[in-house]
């Protein structure tokens, strides 16, 4: 039970670790945890990815959870994170599970824990799992619960539909779910708005074509090419659970700190109401609040942290850099399929391209890039308290004006710029971050933080 450690987003590990044993325990965990709570024999939902055996893995969760008194609604086929943490807000539900890697390499699985309000769980909730994991008592047959198998994706298209209520008419949209769980959800979402839709790789493959469900450029040649030659206006990717999005357009990837400061500004234009962003996540979107009069909330990386603010802060939209989003009135979990039909629908009104010249125009041509230098998972701990204790003045010829200890050490500079050291949740590593508005910049930014972490290591 020592390989079970539940990092950032679940507990993710090689297949060969994820055992029905360990499987076993956490849903025993699980079952233990909602009686402490008064949520005994509530029905739970559990859903999974398209990796292969990740149907049986959540079957062996499902058994547990049903012996211990619980009704279990599985999902039919393989679906997106989303749809399991918005049908535990629609059901009513204790909780749910999702198997899923996410984007990691298809030899990999994992398992993730939703509670009650379809947010992603907290370290409050997952230390409990931790501490309570045990093998399953004997089951007694007069208390188990029911496994029904249910339709997890109809509901999910249907929630951003009503929410967004896109016209997508005359739009043309390239979609690759490089063989993930947004097939059959993402595309069917936008052509039922309207959209032509040419989907790519919209097949179930276990080994996700031989390389990661990561929609990172070099996965996603061919819906690059689609959109430079013209054969589409956008092209709209997600990863392995769909819970993130990748976008194209015609001048190439679209940042994911671009995309959501441009989204959170389509919605103004409708709406009020704060963002929230991770403390990686460009201050773009800060600039463009600051315009319209509203409040930014920063957060630790993780859209647990997103979830919580945006609960605190009635905020409008929600996200991180790496592609996830969400937005007031859908549940607090990020949602790939959202956030294509709400960048489909922003491109429909303006080019999403032209969009975001026009906000480097007002705000400014912020770029960001991040490296990372290598740390033992036991030196992490050390290396930060010491980077807190022998923090210099300046950074890079520039001031430390401030320093944001929220995750990490983020030191703001007097030109504007920004460096973040956090420790990797998921890697032997410290990321470093830098944002600025030159290349040339960014990479002296990153030069010196590197210069300040290595002799710490």
């Amino acid at each position: 039970m020592d390989e079970i450690s539940f990092g950032t987003d679940g507990w993710r590990a090689h297949s060969d670790l994820v055992t029905p044993e360990r499987l076993h325990a956490i849903a025993q965990s699980v079952v233990d945890l909602l009686a402490e709570d008064g949520l005994d024999g509530e029905q739970i939902v559990i859903g999974y990815d398209a990796r292969d055996g990740a149907r049986e893995r959540a079957e062996e969760i499902a058994r547990v959870l049903a012996a211990g008194g619980h009704d279990v609604l599985l999902a039919d086929r393989d679906c997106p994170t989303p749809a399991v943490a918005l049908a535990i807000v629609q059901r009513d539900a204790a909780g749910g599970f999702v198997v899923t890697a996410s984007h990691n390499p298809p030899e990999y699985s994992g398992v993730k824990f939703i509670p009650h309000d379809g947010a992603p769980a907290l370290p409050a909730v997952t230390e409990r799992i931790e501490a309570g994991l045990r093998e399953p008592e004997p089951s007694n047959e007069g208390a188990q619960g029911e496994i029904r198998e249910v339709d997890l994706i109809e509901s999910q298209i249907g929630a951003v539909l009503d929410l967004l209520a896109p016209d997508l008419d005359g739009l043309t949209v390239a979609y690759d779910a490089i063989h993930g769980s947004g097939r059959g959800v993402t595309d069917d979402a936008l052509e039922r708005a309207g959209a032509d839709v040419f989907r790519l790789r919209c097949t179930r493959d276990p080994t996700f074509g031989g390389g990661e469900p990561n929609p990172e450029p070099e996965m996603l040649e061919e819906l690059a090419e689609m959109v430079e030659a013209g054969e589409v206006d956008l092209g709209i990717a997600n990863d392995g659970d769909a819970d993130r999005v990748a976008i194209v357009t015609e001048a190439g990837f679209l940042d994911a700190n671009e995309l959501l400061a441009a989204l959170y500004e389509f919605l103004l234009q409708s709406d009020t109401g704060p963002a929230v962003r991770t403390v990686s996540t460009s201050s773009l979107i800060d600039r463009i609040a600051e315009d319209h009069d509203e409040a930014i909330a920063e957060t630790p990386v993780g859209f647990k942290w997103v979830a919580q603010a945006m609960a605190e802060d009635d905020a409008l939209i929600g996200g991180e850099e790496s592609g996830g989003l969400s937005i007031r009135g859908h549940v607090r979990e990020k949602d790939g399929t959202l956030a294509a039909v709400l960048a489909a629908a922003a491109h429909a009104e303006e080019p999403l391209q032209d969009r975001i010249e026009r906000l480097r125009s007002a705000y400014g041509n912020l770029r960001q890039d991040r490296v990372s230098v290598v740390c033992p998972d036991d030196r992490k701990e050390p290396v930060m308290a010491a980077l807190e204790d022998e923090l210099p003045d300046a950074v890079a010829g520039a001031a430390v004006e401030s320093v944001n200890p929220a995750d990490g050490v983020k030191c703001m500079l007097a030109d504007g710029t920004w460096v973040l050291v956090r420790p990797s949740g998921t890697e032997p590593k410290l990321r470093i971050y830098a944002e600025a508005e030159s290349d040339d910049r960014i990479d002296g930014l990153l030069a010196a933080g590197r210069e300040i972490v290595e002799p710490l290591v």
